[in-house]
């Protein structure tokens, strides 16, 4: 009953507290909406994919569009309270004993987190503790075993050879899990490098419990490299100025939801979140985490045979190259090819990873190329559009609030602007935005050399009519947009999928994730929106979970039991954050109508605010 209860409190806040594009529209006419909102063109020129709402929503949706507007009910100021950052009820828990104390932003900190992102991005363009050369010739994982028929036992001299497809943060902490508990352990890494691409990570208390028990040494490392982010105030705004009288009025950039992060994990004993560049994150674990050798660059797993009766697994490379092991898992990320030979699924439903250890490597016009190619390897693969296509940067840009705020998210109809602390004075922002997949910015020309930032420019504006909808946005939007390049700014759509398909198939419901030797894990087996900023956390606990269901294996003939424990064991946790993230973003289109009936719409957000504890306890949990 108890865990039940839980589950249910973290459904509520799933569909309100992540409910990004949630917008408060007022009672009058320059306002009104249609019941179902089909595709439309914008003034900038781009066809959107208006979400619709369903049930319910469209039925309250049309009685209000059909109600006589009344202008005065829109007039006058918000509240003073929901414009200030700190508010009582988190500074107190921020002063608990135990609770992080903000260093503020200066130059030494700033030097030294960038300084250290340089390096470990320098360490990777020099194939640093990779495998290369002589080495990778006579790698153990290339001569095939004589393994009896039946299976070997596994002992501390002759350990369980693990294969790891994926070298992003789930290949990387499985290796590094498999190899803490005595197993030969190889990387297979499709990226020419670990080049330094997209923005910091940030590995929430979840997971750095996980990483803690693999590694203390990682551990050690990482909080030492991180930017504490649990130190300060994060929360939902409302990105342009709506409401009524009758629902509360809201003037641009004021606060409908404030919490902390640090509140539920000094409550589970577990370490203050963090944000880390992702370059360090990955030297660290290949320093820190695993011998010397272990990573394979320019190697994409493409099949694999299981060789039957306890003998383990043939993995075939691209190029190629044939790997053996006892075990392989699939890390490779949410077009994973390890999962379409498990799965059996139709060719084309794999594909190149742009988000995974290889985005960095790839520009715009291959974006471009990618953005449709996806389309057709979602639908082999049964992955689900998110209806929402994602612009991310990395801006070199102290953040106004940076002292009391380290997450916002200012909600918008259509649309809505993620912000985080990227540490060393430094913006990690994404702009989501609704509108079918495939699409593409224009390219540059002498007339408009940076096309990404003149539609964000738009999409965000901050003075004069405001965006194509007439909608003037809070000015934090463009702070850092502007502060950011426009060959740093990246695009994807936003892929999604249920960790179980359908299928009546006895052995895919008993063990969803794994199939004799072999097993998959992070966005190969759960990919999720980012609404809750779990996938890395997700992921890591997985790879948590595998280095202790694999440690525990004394035959080889007892590897598929194993990995079928570790699917079943971690499929439900995963379903719930998945299944949460994916419902909160298919109903952002109905935020705004929420927020505007009266009575339903402060309750709504009351119940927001006292909920956010408790889904924070669900997911900072110490047992995974």
């Amino acid at each position: 009953m108890k865990l039940a209860s839980r589950y249910l409190i973290s459904a509520v806040v799933a569909l309100s507290s992540c409910a990004h594009d949630a917008s408060v529209s007022a009672f009058s006419p320059t306002q009104s909406s249609s019941c179902i909102r089909r595709s439309s063109s914008t003034s900038l020129g781009v066809t959107g994919q208006q979400a619709e709402s369903k049930g319910p929503a469209a039925f309250l949706r049309e009685l209000k569009t059909n109600l006589p507007q009344f202008d005065f009910l829109a007039e006058g100021q918000g509240n003073p309270n929901n414009k200030v950052d700190m508010p009582d009820h988190v500074r107190a828990v921020l002063s608990q004993p135990g609770a992080p104390t903000r260093e503020a932003e200066n130059e030494e900190r700033t030097h030294r987190i960038r300084s250290r992102f340089e390096e470990a991005a320098a360490d990777a363009m020099e194939l640093k503790n990779m495998l290369i050369g002589e080495a990778d010739a006579e790698a153990w994982w290339r001569k095939p075993r004589d393994t009896p028929k039946g299976g070997r036992p596994v002992t501390k001299d002759d350990p369980l050879t693990v294969l790891v497809a994926g070298g992003g943060l789930a290949g990387l902490v499985a290796a590094a899990a498999c190899h803490a508990k005595g197993m030969k352990v190889a990387i297979f890494e499709q990226a020419s490098s670990y080049a330094p691409y997209g923005g910091p990570i940030q590995i929430q208390s979840n997971a750095l419990r996980a990483i803690q028990r693999i590694s203390p040494e990682c551990f050690e490392e990482l909080v030492a490299a991180g930017t504490v982010t649990a130190d300060r105030v994060s929360g939902l705004k409302i990105g342009y100025r709506k409401g009524n009288k009758l629902a509360g009025l809201y003037d641009a950039g004021d606060w409908l939801v404030r919490f902390d992060t640090v509140g539920p994990a000094l409550e589970a004993g577990l370490p203050a979140t963090v944000v880390v560049d992702r370059p360090v994150i990955q030297q660290i674990l290949v320093k820190h985490g695993l011998p010397e050798g272990t990573v394979r660059i320019k190697s994409r797993v493409q099949t694999f045979e299981d060789l039957g009766d306890g003998r383990g697994v043939c993995a075939t490379l691209e190029d190629g190259t044939k790997a053996y092991a006892d075990v392989l898992i699939g890390a490779d990320g949410i077009w994973s090819q390890v999962r379409k030979t498990m799965h059996g699924l139709d060719d084309g439903a794999g594909g190149f990873a742009a988000s995974g250890a290889a985005g960095g490597a790839i520009d715009d016009a291959e974006a471009r190329k990618l953005a449709r190619d996806t389309i057709k390897v979602a639908a082999k693969a049964d992955r689900r559009y998110s209806g929402f296509t994602c612009y991310a940067a990395l801006a070199p840009h102290r953040a106004s609030n940076i002292e009391d705020v380290s997450y916002q998210i200012l909600l918008g109809e259509k649309k809505y602007f993620v912000s985080t602390d990227g540490g060393g004075e430094r913006q990690q922002w994404f702009a989501l935005i609704r509108e079918p997949a495939g699409g593409v910015d224009p390219e540059p020309t002498p007339e408009d050399p940076t096309p990404k930032l003149t539609r964000l420019r738009k999409e965000f504006a901050c003075s004069g009519d405001g965006d194509p909808d007439g909608n003037v946005w809070d000015d934090f939007a463009l702070e850092l947009i502007n502060a950011s390049s426009e060959d740093d700014i990246k695009r994807r759509d936003l892929y999604d999928g249920a960790p179980l398909l359908a299928t009546v198939d006895p052995q895919r419901l008993l063990s969803p994730w794994a199939k004799g030797p072999v097993a998959i894990c992070g966005d190969a087996s759960h990919p999720m929106m980012p609404n809750l900023g779990q996938g890395g956390c997700q992921a890591t606990e997985d790879g948590y979970r595998l280095g202790e269901e694999l440690g525990a294996v004394s035959h080889t003939r007892d590897i598929p039991g194993a990995l079928g424990k570790y699917s079943r064991v971690r499929v439900i946790r995963t379903a719930i954050v998945q299944g949460f993230a994916q419902l909160g973003s298919d109903l952002l289109v109905d935020f705004d109508l929420m927020m505007t009936i009266p009575l339903l719409g402060p309750f709504f957000l009351t119940m927001t605010q006292l909920s956010m504890p408790w889904v924070l306890r669900f997911l900072y949990t110490a047992e995974f």
